[in-house]
């Protein structure tokens, strides 16, 4: 399908921001190193607003990357969240200074320079993304390396800060080298309290004519790695998505195979982190795409939602393909949560995750679309496989504070007692407290009747709650504090780290916990809604002005499902199961 209307945004100041970046994101991949050019002021408001927007709800930091001097494909801004700035409880450890030395220490130990970098904050701990470890061609090829990797174009590895030809490391043995750069690596994902690290590749190493270009840490031969805990998740490559395009793009059905000679990683995940989830792994291979996406996204939120306070490491190859696809749909999922970005509107959102995520991040859009690999709107298209409740953060947080005996769906049919009182309840009950939207976003407080301890009784109890017409969801408790709106403060700091000899200049923004609305849990119908508007807001957005290709009418003549689902986006048509 053509683009519709090309060049002319639609109304509103939020869907005109997100048109003007989809159309600046399909006409030029961004680069930290080209500086400059044509696109700067347009590249600027972008950046701009991305800090805007994490403004909103978090304390940050800024690492300058202005000409790619830390990476060329990374954000010319790249954020450190170190605090949310409302009511949780949870703050970052990291000190930006130190964590900039480690960044330039460890930055080579990764394909194309692209380092371990946090991306998400959510209870203290941080998201992170990157690409895979570097292999032997590219510690030694650089530029000569970029060429292969890249099928032809110079990604001058060079012209970023690489071990010099001097430096004694690379007159040493293999494995001193690899000691020294993958060290620095463990080192950063250790000050980044990250344990888990999720692998998306299919291959064990990446190889391009005959020679291992990239590695993984679940190959590495001296086990340096032996300390995380890993997960081999193979999610098949951007090539895939062309076949989700072909089919007019529907995932439904379309299945990896997984017999092609260069697939040699099997999927591997620790008992522990699997036995809550009610999935039959060893079933991976017969997956859909959309069951498939699913039960990593799942995998994901149930690692993040652990009582430890370890942070989570996602990667494929060169991370602008399948790890955007991933972190975005765990931001909106928390987001359609309320538990982080909690002041954003659905149109913000979409715009931070678009924009940071995917374009300031060195997702290749303009090639992906000329080759028909389009993973980039698969993701936003997929929000609607992904709204009930059992994607929600919420929901294993809820499940860990179930009396013994009892399941979810029990708990919340729980009859309602002494509404509003937090009295007169008999000790041979406990309590909890329901939090439930009120009008203009506040909160009230329910005391709700919890069961017996004695099995008959819970049996008793079972009976007479089958028919009762009141149910309550069970959620933690929030305080309801009200919040005045303050002024941010930005400072701009230039310091030495205690554990570097060069200065650091970065960035430093400094928001009150009073700017930021409060926190809100929302109910299995909210997450639902707000998912969706995301996702009709991009499909509405990407119609008017990245389009979609036209797919071959099938012999019937029916329409495409997106075609439809594109006239829906824009209003043109009534809503459907689609």
């Amino acid at each position: 399908m053509a683009a519709a209307a090309r060049g002319c945004p639609p109304a509103g100041s939020g869907d005109r921001a997100l048109a003007e970046l989809l159309l600046e994101f399909s006409r030029a991949q961004y680069r930290a190193k080209d500086g400059g050019g044509a696109a700067a002021a347009k590249v600027e408001r972008i950046e701009r607003r991305c800090l805007e927007l994490f403004g909103r709800d978090y304390r940050y930091s800024v690492i300058p990357n202005l000409h790619g001097e830390v990476c060329a494909h990374y954000p010319r801004y790249i954020v450190l969240l170190e605090r949310d700035a409302g009511r949780d409880p949870y703050e970052s450890t990291v000190q930006v200074g130190k964590l900039q030395d480690l960044i330039n220490r460890s930055k080579m130990a990764r394909c194309r320079g692209r380092f371990v970098c946090p991306v998400i904050l959510y209870k203290g701990k941080h998201i992170c993304r990157s690409a895979t470890l570097a292999g032997w061609g590219e510690l030694y090829g650089r530029t000569g390396y970029n060429y292969i990797f890249s099928g032809g174009s110079d990604d001058a590895w060079a012209d970023a800060e690489d071990i010099s030809e001097e430096d004694p490391a690379l007159r040493n043995a293999d494995s001193q080298l690899f000691d020294k750069v993958r060290g620095h690596d463990i080192k950063l994902l250790r000050y980044l309290s990250v344990r888990y690290i999720c692998d998306l590749m299919v291959e064990n190493k990446k190889v391009k004519f005959g020679l291992n270009v990239t590695s993984s840490e679940k190959v590495d031969k001296a086990q340096r790695y032996a300390d995380f805990t890993l997960l081999s998740i193979p999610y098949p490559g951007c090539e895939f998505f062309k076949d989700y395009k072909d089919r007019d793009y529907t995932a439904e059905g379309l299945i990896f195979n997984w017999k092609q000679d260069y697939v040699d990683a099997p999927l591997s995940i620790p008992v522990s982190l699997t036995q809550s989830l009610n999935i039959d792994w060893s079933e991976y291979q017969s997956w859909d795409l959309v069951q498939q996406t699913q039960n990593y996204l799942k995998l994901l939120i149930s690692i993040i939602n652990s009582d430890d306070d370890s942070g989570l490491l996602v990667h494929c190859i060169s991370g602008w393909d399948r790890t955007p696809l991933f972190i975005s749909l765990l931001r909106l999922s928390l987001w359609a949560d309320g538990l982080i970005h909690t002041s954003l509107e659905p149109s913000e959102i979409l715009y931070l995750t678009v924009a940071y995520d995917w374009f300031l991040f060195g997702h290749m859009l303009v090639d992906r679309l000329s080759k028909g690999e389009e993973i980039f709107f698969f993701c936003f298209n997929f929000l609607k496989h992904i709204t009930s409740e059992e994607f929600s953060a919420l929901k294993s947080q809820r499940r860990k504070s179930l009396p013994p005996g009892f399941t979810l769906e029990e708990i919340c049919m729980l009859k309602q007692k002494d509404r509003g009182s937090t009295t007169s309840l008999s000790s041979d009950f406990s309590l909890g407290m329901e939090s439930s939207p009120g009008a203009s976003g506040s909160f009230t407080y329910e005391a709700v009747e919890l069961m017996p301890a004695g099995a008959q009784a819970q049996a008793a109890w079972r009976k007479s709650c089958a028919s009762s017409p009141q149910a309550v969801l069970w959620s933690r408790a929030q305080q309801s504090e009200d919040r005045l709106p303050s002024t941010g403060v930005v400072e701009v700091k230039s310091s030495s780290s205690s554990s570097s000899t060069h200065s650091d200049n970065f960035l430093r923004i400094g928001s009150s916990p009073l700017e930021v609305p409060r926190s809100r849990l929302v109910s299995a119908s909210d997450r639902e809604s707000r998912l969706e508007e995301v996702r009709s807001a991009f499909l509405a957005s990407y119609s008017r002005t990245i389009g979609l290709k036209a797919v071959p009418p099938s012999p019937s003549g029916a329409i495409g499902g997106l075609l439809e689902q594109f006239a829906r986006g824009v209003g043109l048509r009534g809503s459907s199961t689609l």
